[in-house]
Order: C-alpha cells, then sequence, then structure tokens
C-alpha cells in the first residue's frame, strides 16, 4: 500500500484538514503531510513516521506554540520536517523536542528556542537555521547520533551546540556565530565529529570540551572567540592505535582567540595536526594541569603571549611546528611539565625562543631559532634540558643560557650571529658537546661563578671578545675543544677560576690565547697555541695554573707573567715563536715557571686598564673579588691613584667633593650627631672609553678606606643580569645580584636598556622598581651606580620618580681630548717597555686629531687599540732588520703609527 498524501490548509471546508494536528492523527506511518503557507498556532505531537512539507516552499509554514513553556513541536517517532518554520515565545525553553526515533529537520527556521534530543533519540538537521534561543541551540543529550550538516546556529544568548550524556554528534559544513557562551560544548562521554565547519565570535570558547568527552575537528575555522578558541578542560584518553578518543584537530585555522588559541588544560588529550594559530589574546597553544597535548606540522603566528606554552604536570609533544612574532617567549615551559620538541622553527619572539624554568623539562631535537632579542635557549631555577642537533641564529643576549640550578645535555648545537654564545651561570649538571659557536659579538662561553660545566669536541670561531670565559670559583672542563679568529684572548681565567682544559686548540687570537688573571688557577694540558695577538699564555699576580705540555706556535711571544705570577709549567715547548721562553719540541724542558722579563704592576691610567701583555679587555670576566677579604688601603693611596688617570678634571674634582663631604658624614656619626641627608648613589654620564667603570671601581674602595662600606668591591650587572624571562622571574634575579654587591658597589652599565619602549610588555620596570626598593631597604649596605649615554641616562632617570630621588647627582665623563688619548698611549708604552720617538709623538697628535668623534669613536679604546697597532707595525719593521738592536726592539716611530683614520 502507497503512503498516503494529506493536505492542511486551514480555510479548505472539504479534501483538506484545517490544523496539523488532524493531519498527524489521521496519519499512517510513511505518509506525507502537506502544509499550505500560513501561520498554525498549534503544539504538535508526533508519535509516528510523517514527513511533513511546507507546500509552497522553505519559509512560508510557521509553527508557533499556544502553550508557553512547553514544546511548539515535540516528537517521539522518525518524523521528517521539510521548510517548516518553528516560533518560540520562551528562547530559555525547548521549542524542538526529539524524545525518540530519528527526526530529521531540512531547510527549516527554528527561532525562538533550542532544539533538543533526549533519551535514545537521533537528530539529523540539514541546510537549516536555529537562532534567538537561550542557553543551548541545539543540545543533543542522548544516546543516540545528532548530525548538523550544511546549517546555522546563530544569535544564541548561550551555547550554540551542546553535546553530553552518551550522545554522538556530526556537524558539516556547518556555522555558529554571534553566541553569548561557547560556540560548541562537548562534555560527559559524548562524542563529536566536527568537518568544515565555522565558529565565529563566540563570548566564550569557540570549543569547549570536558569530562570524558572524545573530539575530531577536521578543517574548521574558529575565529574572534572572547576566550580560548579550544578550550579542553578533560576527554577520554587518546587511543595511540587508531583515531578514538581524545580531542583531534586537523587542518583549519583558530584566528582572533581572546586568550589563548587553543588550551588543553585538567586531563585533557589533545592533537592537533596542520593546524594554523594566529592573532590569540594570549598563548598560541597552551597545556596546563595533567593535560596531553602534541602538536604536528602546525603553525603559530603572533600571540600575544608565548607560541607555546606548558606548565602544571602537562606533557607536551612538538614535531615540525612553527611559532613565529610571539609577543612572549616562542616556547616557554614551567613548573612540572615536559616537553618534546623535534624539528620546526621558533623566529622573531619577543622574549627568549625557548625557556624553561621551575622542575620543568624540555627535549630539543633539530630545532631551529632565529631572531629573538634575548636568549635563544634559557634554562632557570631546576629546569632541565635536553639538546640535540638544533641550530640558533641572531639572538640578542645568548644562544644558551642557563641560570639557577638548571640541568642541561647538549649534543650537537650550532650558535651563530648572537650576542653571546653560551652563559652556563647555572649550579647544576651542565654537559655540552660538539657545539659551534661562530660570529658571536662577545664571549663565545662563559661559565659563571661557583659552576662547573663539561664541554667537550666545541668550536668558537669569531668571537667579538673572548673565546672562553671563567668567572671566580669556576670549575668547568674543556676536553677537544678548539677557539679561533677573537678579537679578545682564547681563554679568559678570573680570579680563583679553576678550569680544567686538555687537548683544546687556540688559534688567531686579537689577544692572549690562554690569559689568567690576578689569582687564577687551573689545569691545562696538552694544548696548542697559535698565532696569538699578544703572548699566548699570560699569568696574572699570585696566579697558580698549572702547564703541561703546551705547544705554542707562530706568535711573538710564548709567556708573560706578572710579579707575583706562580705559574707550574712541565713540558711546555715552542716553535716559531720569536720571544720564546719555552724550549722548542724535542729539546730540553721548559724553563723557569716565570720568566725573566716579568712585569711589576703599576698603577692603570683611565682607558687602560686590562690591555698589558696579559690583557683581557672585553673578556668578561668578572669582577675578580671572589669572597675574600678586600685589603685595607689608605684613603690618600687612593686618592693618588685616581690622581693618575689620564684626564678627567671635572670628575675628580667632584669625587674630591664627595670624599670631604663623606669625611664629615663620618666624623659627625663618631660624634654622635645625627648624620645630614646624603645620597651615595651616582648617575655615571658618559660615551664608551671614557674610564666609568674604573671609576667607580675606585669609588667602592674609597667609601671602604673612608669606612661608608664594609668591602668595596664592584659587581658589574647589565639588563640580561636584572631582567627575568617570564613573570615572577624578574624580582628574585635582581635582589640575588643586589645581594651580591652587599658591602660595595652595584655597577649597572647601560641602565637605559631597563627602560623598554612605550606600550612594550617588558620586565624592565620590575627590575627598576625591585632596584628602589632594595635601594631604600639597604641604603647603608650597597651603593648603586647607573652608567650609560648622557641622553639615555637623563630619560632613564624620568622614568621613575623613586630613581630621581635617589640618584641626585650626576657626574659627566667628557670624551678625550687629543692631548689625553697621546698620553693614554704614552702610558701603555711605558707599561709595555717601549718608547716614543718626540716625532712620533707628534705624528700621534696628528692622527688623532684626524680620528673622527662618531658614534663608533671609543676613546680609552680607541688609544688602547691604536697602541697595539703601533707594536704590530713596530714588529713587522723591526723583523726585516737584519741586526736589530734593544734601542730597535722599544723604540715606536712614526712609520709604525696605521694608516689614517
Amino acid at each position: 500500500m502507497s503512503p498516503a498524501i494529506h493536505h492542511v490548509r486551514p480555510n479548505a471546508r472539504r479534501g483538506a484538514f484545517r490544523t496539523i494536528a488532524d493531519a498527524v492523527r489521521a496519519a499512517d506511518d510513511h505518509d506525507e503531510i502537506r502544509i499550505a503557507a500560513g501561520d498554525y498556532p498549534e503544539r504538535l505531537l508526533i508519535d509516528r513516521t510523517v514527513t511533513l512539507v511546507a507546500e509552497e516552499g522553505p519559509g512560508t509554514v510557521r509553527l508557533m506554540p499556544v502553550t508557553s513553556g512547553v514544546p511548539a513541536l515535540e516528537l517521539s517517532a522518525s518524523a521528517t520536517l521539510n521548510g517548516v518554520t518553528v516560533l518560540g515565545a520562551d528562547p530559555s525553553r525547548p521549542l524542538l523536542l526529539v524524545t525518540a526515533g530519528t527526526t530529521e529537520l531540512q531547510e527549516c527556521d527554528i527561532a525562538g528556542g533550542r532544539v533538543e534530543a533526549v533519551r535514545a533519540a537521533s537528530l539529523r538537521v540539514t541546510r537549516s537555521v536555529v537562532r534567538g534561543a537561550a542557553l543551548a541551540g541545539v543540545h543533543a543529550d542522548t544516546a543516540g547520533t545528532v548530525w548538523l550538516t550544511d546549517s546555522l546556529v546563530t544569535d544564541v544568548e548561550g551555547t550554540g551546540v551542546v553535546v553530553s550524556g552518551a550522545a554522538t554528534a556530526h556537524l558539516t559544513d556547518s556555522t555558529v556565530r554571534s553566541v553569548s557562551g561557547s560556540g560548541i560544548r562537548v562534555r560527559g562521554g559524548a562524542t563529536a565529529v566536527v568537518r568544515r565547519c565555522a565558529v565565529d565570535g563566540s563570548g566564550r570558547n569557540g570549543l569547549l570540551v570536558e569530562e570524558q568527552a572524545a573530539v575530531t575537528l577536521d578543517e574548521c575555522r574558529l575565529k574572534d572567540a572572547a576566550a580560548e578558541a579550544v578550550r579542553v578542560l578533560g576527554s577520554a584518553p587518546r587511543a595511540e592505535d587508531d583515531e578514538s578518543g581524545g580531542v583531534r584537530i586537523t587542518g583549519g585555522e583558530v584566528t582572533g582567540a581572546g586568550a589563548a588559541g587553543i588550551l588543553a588544560a585538567g586531563t585533557g588529550d589533545v592533537l592537533v595536526t596542520m593546524c594554523s594559530v594566529r592573532d590569540s589574546g594570549a598563548a598560541g597553544v597552551s597545556a596546563d594541569g595533567s593535560a596531553r597535548l602534541e602538536l604536528v606540522d602546525c603553525r603559530i603566528n603572533d600571540p600575544r603571549a608565548s607560541g607555546v606554552l606548558v606548565r602544571g604536570s602537562a606533557r607536551a609533544v612538538v614535531a615540525d611546528t612553527t611559532v613565529r612574532g610571539a609577543e612572549g617567549n616562542g616556547i616557554l615551559v614551567g613548573e612540572r611539565a615536559e616537553i618534546r620538541v623535534t624539528g620546526g622553527t621558533v623566529r622573531e619572539s619577543a622574549y627568549s625562543a625557548v625557556h624553561v624554568a621551575g622542575e620543568a623539562k624540555a627535549e630539543l631535537t633539530a630545532l631551529r631559532v632565529e631572531d629573538t632579542p634575548e636568549h635563544g635557549i634559557g634554562v632557570a631555577e631546576r629546569g632541565r634540558l635536553t639538546v640535540e642537533d638544533c641550530r640558533l641564529t641572531g639572538c640578542g643576549l645568548s644562544g644558551l643560557h642557563l641560570d639557577g640550578y638548571a640541568a642541561a645535555t647538549v649534543d650537537g648545537m650550532t650558535v651563530r650571529h648572537s650576542r653571546n654564545g653560551v652563559t652556563a651561570h647555572s649550579l647544576g649538571r651542565v654537559k655540552v658537546q660538539d657545539t659551534r659557536i661562530v660570529d658571536v659579538e662577545r664571549a663565545g662561553i662563559t661559565c659563571g661563578p661557583d659552576t662547573a660545566a663539561e664541554f667537550t669536541g666545541c668550536r668558537v670561531s669569531g668571537a667579538g671578545t673572548a673565546g672562553v670565559v671563567v668567572a671566580e670559583k669556576a670549575t668547568p672542563a674543556l676536553r677537544d675543544c678548539a677557539v679561533s679568529g677573537t678579537a679578545g684572548s682564547g681563554l679568559v681565567v678570573a680570579r680563583d677560576g679553576a678550569p680544567t682544559v686538555v687537548r683544546t686548540t687556540v688559534t688567531d687570537t686579537g689577544k692572549n690565547g690562554l690569559f689568567v688573571d690576578e689569582g687564577g688557577k687551573g689545569r691545562y694540558e696538552d694544548c696548542v697555541l697559535s698565532a696569538t695577538g699578544y703572548p699566548a699564555v699570560h699569568v696574572g699576580g699570585e696566579a697558580r695554573p698549572v702547564l703541561r705540555n703546551l705547544l705554542v706556535t707562530d706568535t711573538g711571544e710564548d709567556l708573560s707573567a706578572d710579579e707575583g705570577a706562580r705559574p707550574e709549567v712541565a713540558g711546555c715547548a715552542s716553535r716559531d715563536v720569536k720571544n720564546a721562553e719555552w724550549p722548542a719540541p724535542g729539546t730540553a724542558p721548559a724553563g723557569p715557571a716565570v720568566p725573566a722579563t716579568a712585569k711589576t704592576a703599576v698603577a692603570t691610567p683611565r682607558g687602560t686598564e686590562a690591555t698589558a701583555p696579559g690583557g683581557a679587555a672585553g673578556s668578561g670576566g668578572g669582577n675578580g673579588d671572589g669572597e675574600a677579604e678586600v685589603p685595607e688601603e689608605s684613603l690618600e693611596d687612593l686618592l693618588a691613584e685616581l690622581g693618575l688617570l689620564v684626564g678627567l678634571e671635572r670628575v675628580k674634582h667632584d669625587v674630591s667633593s664627595l670624599v670631604k663631604l663623606m669625611q664629615m658624614v663620618r666624623r659627625r656619626e663618631e660624634a654622635g650627631l645625627v648624620a645630614p641627608p646624603l645620597s651615595r648613589h651616582l648617575v655615571f654620564a658618559g660615551n664608551p672609553g671614557t674610564g666609568k667603570t674604573t671609576v667607580a671601581r675606585l669609588y667602592g674602595r674609597i667609601l671602604a678606606a673612608v669606612g661608608l662600606l664594609n668591602r668595596g668591591h664592584l659587581v658589574e650587572a647589565d639588563r640580561s643580569s636584572l631582567v627575568g624571562e617570564y613573570v615572577g622571574h624578574t624580582g628574585p634575579k635582581t635582589q640575588r645580584v643586589f645581594e651580591e654587591a652587599m658591602g660595595g658597589v652595584l655597577f649597572i652599565d647601560e641602565a637605559y636598556s631597563l627602560t623598554p619602549a612605550a606600550g612594550s610588555n617588558d620586565f624592565g620596570h620590575e627590575a627598576i622598581a625591585t632596584l628602589v626598593k632594595l635601594m631604600e631597604d639597604h641604603r647603608d649596605s650597597v651603593v648603586v651606580i647607573v652608567a650609560g649615554y648622557p641622553d639615555e641616562m637623563e630619560h632613564f632617570i624620568d622614568s621613575n620618580p623613586g630613581l630621581a630621588s635617589r640618584f641626585s647627582r650626576t657626574l659627566l665623563f667628557e670624551d678625550y681630548a687629543t692631548p689625553e688619548l697621546v698620553n693614554i698611549v704614552e702610558h701603555h708604552a711605558e707599561r709595555h717597555q717601549y718608547r716614543l720617538t718626540d716625532s712620533a709623538r707628534e705624528a700621534l697628535t696628528a692622527y688623532f686629531e684626524a680620528t673622527p668623534r662618531g658614534e663608533r669613536f671609543g676613546n680609552g679604546r680607541t688609544a688602547r687599540q691604536t697602541f697595539q697597532a703601533l707594536t704590530e707595525r713596530q714588529a713587522y719593521r723591526v723583523a726585516e732588520m737584519t741586526a736589530p738592536d734593544e734601542t730597535d726592539l722599544i723604540t715606536l716611530r712614526p712609520q709604525d703609527l696605521p694608516e689614517w683614520p
């Protein structure tokens, strides 16, 4: 028997039903009911398998409930509605309720209430619109299945689509937009498969997943969510052997989220593949709690915080993913989280490209880092790091920076065109091997105080200062390493530094191959030093290095030592060395530990510090004070040392006036009188090379001699020493540096770099605020000197009211005049046993007069470099003589001057 067709016409007298309800009651299963255009104020209960069709097309039949608060349409059988509009009066109530069977909506318009499927009912919505509901637009709380295809859910005061209980939902080619809550919410034990859908303008999340739900998101677009575009608070575990469980996002894009683009939290288990995440208001992708996160072949661009953030106890795997333009870190891992990164690129992040803190663990393999103003990889606190075959380029601070008690194992890493190569300030275990550091502005490797890092098979070339710097009390080990092409010394060892250096090659250095500062130690065995600008090895006063089986080749001098130096030399040899203390290879053992020509220490004029044959200026070797007590010095001797400095007449006068003022303060205190208010903190304003650091060091010693400081030692700092990587890091970092300076002077060079550009989300202001408070809390224990260019320092002081009140006195360091530059060169010549002829002195004066005084002019540094050039050209000239006498060896003539600047 064929299905019957029933007609509904409100004004019909015969041959048709006047209400839809009458037609439904008369129909049998599989019958069709064709409804004429018009408004139908009735409540329908459909309990049979029928099809309701708008006879004149979609939008012509409008069904409206007659009773408020009850569904206009309730279905308990597998019915179909085609082209019907259902209008509700109470948006918070179900307008269409499906309790059993499978209901199909085709080209329907459901307005003013939600569509809801409960119990074991199923629902198919195709080419339809659900709008104007409250709480939810579509709610599936059923053991059945809901399909939403080519449809629109919009203007909902609540969630667009809710899938809960044991429901299964398939959303395909549909759009959810303009909802005040989340676009799609999946919870309980529900499963949702969402393909080629768009969720736009959600008031909360684009997709919210909770409890034990499972979601597949395939080629979807989530745009402009007020909170996270995807927020996963819990999910079913993701199966490894099939595609069931968890949250799986493939393709598509996430843009403009008000918070994180994708957040996996709680017990969420999220896999994201080939997805683009752009312009998120917080992190691009974040994992927290106990979540699991996997990113594969994704692109994260321009998040307003970190690109990938992993914290809590979350676990993340990131493969072949690009993070670009993050306003925080490219990848940030904290607390007890773990991350494994394989391949991919992090570029142009505002802070360190990768930062690991807390007790977090990071494994990085074949990662590329490019163009960050801070560290390429930074590890702090008790973070743990493993690096293999990574490449870091264009890092504004260090390629790899280790601090706190961080532990790191590096096997294959390249750092290029960065400020520093590796800075190991961590007290934890650090092992670095097969690492290349190329063309960095400053030191290739820096080992901070008390550290014990191990370096094996590492190569440093083209460092702008020293190749390797070992700070006070550091005990690193370097085995089978190579240092070449450094502007400064190859290896620099500070007071009480005691490295073990074995089978290491140092070649083509601008200064010494090995510079052991006063009080330095260490063991150096089976090493080769060649083509060094200064003596291959320099040993400072009281230094006690062990030098065994060293070979020095192709240089002017193998060993120089200051008075009091005590090197232990055994088996060392020199080949093709002009002034050799050590014998040629294969001959008698090396001679005395200290060469007979050791220079005695003399007062160092301004602009000449660390420029003796053992000079290591710019090497970053630390302040050299260690923990030893500063010996008592007389004020008269210190003021005399101040008077020896070249130029600086105005500064000398200001310091002498301050001394008299402080002596008066001291006498009043000793007499039991109230001391007048006196700020000992100073601003040193001047261009580079004008002696600011030298005077700061003297100022501390003078204050100690007057009795206003306990020690008078100098601790040098800059922005990288004070400013942290993330919220909560800067304060403790600044405080640690400040505490190191207790009883002495904290000297902050380029202090203006702590004041970032307007609108910047920088932590420099936090460092300033912390300094101001510490200066107030310890006003009698520390003197702070901030230094930099005059104009920039004025802006720095004006940046914080607390600075202006504490730094009330500025000492101006003027550029050197030509006679002062000549005087500096003459000081260098005297210290190194050279003599300028009168004609050479006149030529030197003309040379400095012609030297441009632009931004690249280095004042004392320029004089120091000129002296170095003089000695080098003199050496070439004398080497051409057949039998030069002692006068030839010490005399500098006009022809020894470098070419005109």
